[in-house]
């Protein structure tokens, strides 16, 4: 029988989700939450901009416990906020109707760095309910934690390991673009950045400790940041007109320490015309260089979101980490157990 599936937010990346899900004919999307007074109460086909209906109405969240009991949903796609404290809410709402969670916010996939006490809650809160819940995606997630985690299995000793993104941020939406902050002055940036009120890539020190985990080794310290990276020269994206001076992306970086060595370094580069790839080098016995031409974030994401399905379906309750699931992968048909 098909999964039962809820898409809890439906911005960007929720919107794809839920196209993704409707694609597929062993996954069964029966309910969808928002919160946008334009989306609530349509057929979900009409919010996605489809041209015809998919018999699913846009459900307010305040009304998704009541929701996903009474559509028996197996589980929920959910995709909302970064911060855990701001989604702390939702998430209890999903868990006491007995769904599966697999989210996409950033702070979720490694809570217990952030707010531990927030994800011992989380846990033993699912773990009554029987759920399982587990935050997700490309980045953090895949490319600065279990990818690089993945590679070392390769390794009889590992001494030093760094990874770097770079992606064109001229090629993403939006909302991404937003908050990157292009187009800022450097000053603007700066002060936004410290209000919160852009955030550029939130989950450096999160993929570090999630990485750590996984090799078995307690860092000395974790230290992250980001800092505006400036035109030399005018540029253009779909959304933003960027003069000399302004900025045109970030470099940010998250470095862990091991008896008082640099051990992790991780970095994005996220800029106007940069080139995209990914990087990975490991130093140790054998040494491993790894290198991509990019991966694309918004499809990522949700095929992260999609593809854990089966793992956490066969997972024990309580809150976990991509480190706490059986080989990631894509699955081509759902089967469980």
């Amino acid at each position: 029988m098909p999964v039962n599936v809820a898409v809890y937010g439906l911005g960007p990346i929720g919107s794809l989700i839920a196209k993704k899900v409707l694609e597929r004919e062993d996954l069964n999307l029966v309910a969808a939450f928002d919160i946008a007074p334009e989306k609530v109460g349509k057929d979900l086909g009409e919010v996605l901009q489809w041209d015809k209906k998919v018999g699913v109405l846009v459900e307010h969240d305040i009304n998704s416990e009541t929701v996903l009991k009474n559509n028996n949903v197996d589980i929920v796609l959910h995709s909302t906020s970064t911060y855990l404290d701001k989604i702390y809410p939702q998430l209890v709402r999903c868990i006491k109707s007995t769904a599966d969670i697999i989210s996409t916010s950033e702070t979720l996939c490694n809570p217990w760095y952030r707010y531990p006490e927030m994800a011992t809650l989380i846990d033993e809160l699912a773990k009554k309910y029987c759920v399982t819940v587990l935050g997700t995606g490309v980045n953090p997630g895949f490319i600065f934690d279990t990818l690089p985690a993945t590679l070392t299995a390769c390794c009889t000793k590992v001494e030093k390991i760094h990874a770097i993104r770079s992606l064109d941020a001229s090629k993403r939406r939006f909302s991404f673009q937003k908050k990157y902050g292009l187009s800022l002055s450097v000053n603007e940036f700066n002060e936004l950045l410290n209000r919160g009120q852009i955030t550029a890539h939130v989950g450096y020190a999160e993929s570090i400790d999630m990485l750590a985990t996984a090799l078995g080794i307690k860092l000395d310290r974790i230290v992250e940041g980001q800092e505006p990276l400036v035109a030399e020269r005018p540029l253009k994206t779909d959304y933003f007109n960027i003069s000399v001076g302004q900025v045109s992306g970030i470099h940010g970086y998250g470095i862990g320490y091991l008896n008082g060595k640099e051990f992790i370094k991780i970095e994005l580069f996220a800029e106007v015309g940069r080139e995209e790839f990914e990087e990975i080098r490991i130093e140790g016995e054998p040494p491993i260089a790894w290198r991509s031409c990019g991966t694309a974030g918004d499809i990522a994401t949700a095929a992260m979101v999609i593809n854990m399905i089966p793992k956490v379906l066969s997972s024990k309750p309580g809150l976990i980490r991509m480190l706490d699931i059986p080989f990631p992968s894509a699955f081509i048909k759902l089967k469980i157990g």
